[in-house]
């Protein structure tokens, strides 16, 4: 009777642990570790007339102080502040700070960072055009 409950615990562990691995398998390539007090929701994704190219569009909030450093896309993101004020820096640059209504051109491969500046929250809608099946973020 011992040696069935060992095996069957033996099992259970092993089992849970190969579960969690596929799990983590599953995971979207592109999915990188979201710094706190960041939200994105992907809303849309779509392929574009030029084969091996998409769009993606996804809100990004972004909670009081909260910050994504520096990184790139595979392609050009335009971005389109929802709410709040928040702060785009770019290598070699001074930063640019926007408001809700306001929008910014980055192009593909350029290193950047965004934080929001102001008192609230603050909301981004990026619209992404880029190759399809890479990365979407590259963390510098």
């Amino acid at each position: 009777m011992k040696a069935t409950r060992l095996i069957t615990a033996a099992v259970l562990f092993v089992g849970s642990g190969l579960a969690l691995q596929l799990a983590q398998a599953q995971q979207p390539e592109n999915q990188v570790a979201r710094p706190s007090g960041l939200g994105r929701t992907e809303v849309l994704r779509h392929d574009l007339g030029q084969p091996g190219r998409e769009v993606i569009q996804v809100r990004v909030d972004f909670a009081p102080g909260a910050a994504f450093g520096m990184h790139t896309h595979p392609g050009e993101e335009i971005a389109y502040v929802l709410e709040g004020l928040l702060e785009y820096q770019f290598e070699g640059k001074p930063p640019v700070t926007l408001k809700a209504g306001d929008s910014l051109f980055i192009p593909a491969g350029t290193p950047h960072a965004a934080r929001n500046v102001g008192s609230g929250n603050a909301a981004e809608l990026a619209t992404y055009l880029v190759e399809k099946d890479k990365p979407l973020v590259v963390v510098k």
